[in-house]
């Protein structure tokens, strides 16, 4: 009765006694199985591939190439084991699947564990799934105490200051920031969502860099260029590459590429356009093309800002003159930038600004490649290198009719743009260090910043761009008189800033709220008191304080 009913079954089935004996076996299975009779023969006469699973409940079995899985139980009452499963051609596929999945897993876990920086993955509660050994060197922690604990504990316990991770939850995008760690290590994090198909966050992947370690090192880095500085010049120049010009920092690709870019047109001929905000560093890519070419070998780097000039004026200035063209004019006469500029490089600033009339003899000069003094009879041939830069849009330009489009063209025959340094995270940090080096060697001073000012540093939005950034810095490095420089330390205006973008995003501290709260308090003290004794009566502190807080945020009594 037993065998009638598991022979309409569609699935195999068959009974070992404990000694691996078969001494049942349905009809599907052996309608399956290329060998036909089971009974009395062993498992492994009939199974050449036996492969047990977790701990033998479940088995992985091969006939002369059919594949097959069984679920092994022990019979009640019984010595004997049942073995119940199924057929399936896609049950090579689906293990070749499975292999392949635990090979890319064994992949990332090599990726994640070999990474230098620090790796610290959290689920979408901040919980933590994942770390790396990097994470010990950089924070001194095992990295199996983060597995499984909040953020919010890690915090509390000051294992962490701020959370990437709940930022990058609230705002659903990359978040950076600059802190010291628990090892008063300064550390940049930066936090990647990990969303799912639906759009959700299903975990954030946190980049843990030790920058005090990079600091280290480019502070070694320098000095070791410091020393072989003439040989290196003599070697670049000596293979027709010049090095980069000093105060460029390249760390970002964008940069890298237009760098490059630089480099491969720098011994053409062809007409270069610079576009880029003020301040971005137009000219600088400009000697580096000149002192990259062979004209620098031959020819001067002739500079003329288009719109620092009278219109009146820059007509003679371009083109010269010759003696008596017209009235106060030098009896000799004057050769123009054209003229000063021949088998050299003429870069014309700002050249959005010119006049129609000139951008007409400015054509007529790249055309011919000669030029004509004002009141001269004969053209002068000559052999210039033009660059040229804006920070205007000439094709908008061109559509207005305030710049011609036969010139645009013209000019705009390799197009390179530069970035602000808004969209070039990774040069802020390395630009910095680079500044107050040069600041502190110019003046002789000491000066170093804190983890909360550079936070500021990378998080400011610099409409200024670079220049922006080393004219700020140079102002701290002479008007501040504590080595350590601090956000307190700011402007004024830049203080402010950083208030409207801690308010919009939440990132103050509570070292910077107190600050920021004793500096408003000191600021409404000093227009209300006429001496530091009265203001230190008023808030219930001691003169000598008073007189400290003052000077740390350069605060000045009224009558003062």
């Amino acid at each position: 009765m037993a065998a009638v009913l598991t022979d309409n079954l569609p699935f195999s089935m068959f009974i070992t006694s404990s000694n691996g004996t078969i001494h049942y076996s349905n009809e599907y299975l052996v309608q399956n199985l290329p060998i036909k009779e089971l009974n009395s023969k062993h498992i492994h006469e009939v199974f050449s591939n036996w492969q047990e699973l977790r701990g033998g409940k479940i088995i992985y079995a091969s006939c002369q190439g059919t594949n097959c899985i069984f679920m092994k139980e022990k019979l009640p009452h019984s010595e004997d084991f049942v073995f119940v499963g199924t057929f399936s051609s896609e049950l090579t596929s689906l293990v070749e699947e499975l292999e392949q999945a635990r090979r890319v897993n064994r992949e990332l876990d090599a990726i994640i564990e070999n990474s230098y920086d620090g790796i610290y993955i959290t689920d979408r509660n901040g919980v933590t799934v994942k770390t790396n050994s990097a994470i010990e060197r950089i924070t001194g922690i095992p990295k199996e105490y983060y597995l499984g604990k909040n953020v919010n504990d890690l915090m509390k316990r000051g294992i962490l200051q701020n959370s990437v991770t709940h930022r990058v939850l609230e705002k659903r995008r990359v978040v950076s920031l600059v802190q010291e760690n628990y090892l008063g290590r300064e550390t940049l994090l930066t936090g990647n969502p990990v969303l799912n198909e639906e759009g959700d966050i299903e975990g954030v992947v946190t980049n843990i860099r030790d920058l005090s370690e990079l600091n280290e090192l480019q502070s070694a880095l320098h000095k070791a260029n410091e020393l072989n500085n003439t040989y290196k010049k003599e070697i670049e120049r000596l293979k027709g590459k010049g090095a980069r010009p000093k105060g460029v920092i390249i760390r970002s690709d964008s940069m890298k590429t237009i760098y490059d870019t630089a480099a491969r047109v720098a011994n053409v001929d062809a007409t270069v356009l610079i576009l880029g905000e003020t301040g971005t560093g137009k000219e600088v890519l400009a000697r580096f093309i000149y002192e990259n070419s062979e004209r620098s070998r031959k020819g001067d780097f002739i500079k003329i800002n288009c719109g620092a000039i009278p219109p009146d004026l820059l007509e003679s200035e371009l083109f010269g003159y010759v003696g008596g063209a017209f009235t106060g004019a030098n009896s000799k006469g004057k050769p123009g930038m054209f003229e000063l500029a021949n088998e050299g490089v003429l870069f014309l600033d700002e050249v959005g600004e010119l006049p129609l009339h000139l951008q007409v003899k400015l054509l007529r000069v790249i055309q011919e490649r000669e030029v004509q003094r004002i009141g001269g009879m004969k053209p002068i041939r000559l052999d210039v290198r033009l660059i040229a830069a804006t920070n205007r849009n000439l094709k908008e330009m061109v559509s207005k009719g305030t710049f011609r489009e036969d010139l645009y063209y013209r000019l705009n025959v390799v197009p390179i743009s530069i970035p602000p340094l808004s969209e070039r995270k990774d040069d802020i940090l390395p630009l910095v260090n680079y500044y107050f080096d040069v600041m502190n060697t110019k003046y002789q001073k000491q000066k170093k910043v804190s983890s909360a000012l550079n936070d500021f540093f990378y998080q400011y939005n610099w409409p200024g761009n670079v220049r922006e950034l080393a004219n700020l810095i140079e102002r701290m490095v002479l008007v501040t008189e504590e080595d350590l420089l601090m956000v307190a330390h700011l402007p004024t205006e830049y203080r402010e800033s950083k208030e409207a973008a801690f308010q919009v995003n939440g990132l103050m501290t509570l070292k910077e709220a107190a600050e920021m709260a004793e500096e408003r308090v000191l600021q409404l003290a000093v227009t209300k008191y006429s001496n530091t004794y009265q203001i230190a009566e008023a808030l219930d502190s001691s003169q000598p304080t008073i007189v400290r807080k003052l000077k740390k945020y350069n605060l000045k009594l009224k009558d003062a």
